[in-house]
C-alpha cells in the first residue's frame, strides 16, 4: 500500500500540480526501491550504492539547480524530495544533500566554466559521487577555526590537514575541500587516487548507520592550480553552502517525523490488543 501522510495543516492544498508529482515520484521510489532493503544496510552500516544509479536517472541529484543535467525544480520541488527521501532513511537524504548542496552547488556557483563541465553532469546522473571536506576533528563545522592548509607551489597547491565525519567520503570521486591560504580561506577540487589523500571509513555509529561516513587526510597532497574553485573567497563561502544545505536538512526532519508517526501507528494496531474499550491493554 502507497505511504499516505496525515496532512493536519491542509498544506497539500498549497502544492501545485508539479510538485506534488514530484512528491508522488519520490514517494514511490523510497516505498518501492528503498524500504525494503534499508533495514539490512542500517544493521550492516553499509550504503546502498545500488541506488545511486536511480537517484540520477530521477534527477534527485542537484535537482534544483539549473543547466549542466540538472533538472531545475523549484525550491519547494526540492524540499519534498528531502521531505520523501528522508522518510527512507536519514542516511539517503544524507547522501543527496551532500552531492546536490554541498558539491555541485560549490561547483555551480563558485567553480570555473571547465569544472562546471567536467563535473555537474556526470554528478547529475549519479556517475561521478562527491564529499565535502570541511568539518575537522578539533572544530566541528567552524570554518573560523580551520586547520587545514594550502600553500602555492609553481603550478600547484599543496594540502595539509584532515577532515572528519565526511558524508561520502570513501565513495566520492572529488571533494571539495576547504583551507585556509595566504588569500583566505579557499575551495579545492581534489580528486579520489590523488597522491596524498586518503579517506578511511568511520566504523560503529550509533546513528546514520547507512550513510558513508569517512575521514579525510591531505599529507603534502599536490594537486594542480586549476583545481581552485575561483570564486570561492574567504569564510561566506563554506558559509554559503551550509547555508543552502540545511534548507534541505529542515525538510528532511519533516520526513523523519512523518515516519515516526507512521511506524508508531502500525505498531499499535499491529502489537497492541485492546480487551476493553476504555481501560486496560495487553502487549501480544
Amino acid at each position: 500500500m502507497a505511504f499516505e501522510a496525515v496532512d493536519f495543516y491542509r498544506l497539500d492544498d498549497l502544492l501545485n500540480e508539479e510538485q506534488r508529482l514530484t512528491r508522488k515520484t519520490v514517494r514511490a521510489f523510497v516505498d518501492e526501491q528503498v524500504l525494503p532493503t534499508i533495514a539490512e544496510c542500517f544493521e550492516a552500516g553499509k550504503f546502498p550504492k545500488a541506488l545511486i544509479s536511480e537517484l540520477g536517472r530521477l534527477g534527485l541529484l542537484g535537482s534544483n539547480l539549473h543547466g549542466y543535467g540538472c533538472v531545475g525544480v523549484d525550491n519547494l520541488s526540492y524540499g519534498l524530495i528531502m521531505q520523501e527521501l528522508e522518510r527512507g532513511d536519514s542516511g539517503i537524504r544524507s547522501f543527496a544533500s551532500v552531492q546536490g548542496a554541498l558539491v555541485m552547488f560549490p561547483i555551480h556557483t563558485f567553480g570555473s566554466e571547465e569544472q562546471k563541465q567536467k563535473w555537474l553532469p556526470k554528478m547529475a546522473q549519479g556517475e561521478a559521487i562527491g564529499c565535502f571536506g570541511l568539518t575537522e576533528p578539533e572544530h566541528g563545522s567552524d570554518p573560523g577555526g580551520m586547520k587545514t592548509t594550502a600553500v602555492k607551489d609553481g603550478n600547484h597547491w599543496v594540502l595539509n590537514g584532515n577532515k572528519t565525519w565526511i558524508t561520502n567520503g570513501t565513495v566520492a570521486d572529488v571533494a571539495v575541500v576547504w583551507a585556509k591560504t595566504d588569500e583566505g580561506v579557499r575551495g579545492f577540487l581534489v580528486e579520489q587516487g590523488t597522491p596524498g589523500f586518503t579517506s578511511t571509513k568511520i566504523e560503529h555509529k550509533a546513528s546514520m548507520r547507512a550513510s558513508d561516513t569517512a575521514e579525510l587526510l591531505f599529507n603534502a597532497c599536490r594537486i594542480p592550480a586549476l583545481s581552485v574553485l575561483p570564486g570561492s573567497q574567504g569564510l561566506k563561502s563554506p558559509l554559503t553552502c551550509l547555508t543552502n544545505a540545511r534548507y534541505g536538512i529542515a525538510w528532511g526532519v519533516l520526513g523523519a517525523a512523518m515516519a515516526c508517526l507512521d511506524e508508531a501507528v502500525e505498531y499499535s494496531k499491529t502489537r497492541v490488543q485492546f480487551d476493553k474499550p476504555i481501560g486496560s491493554f495487553q502487549l501480544v
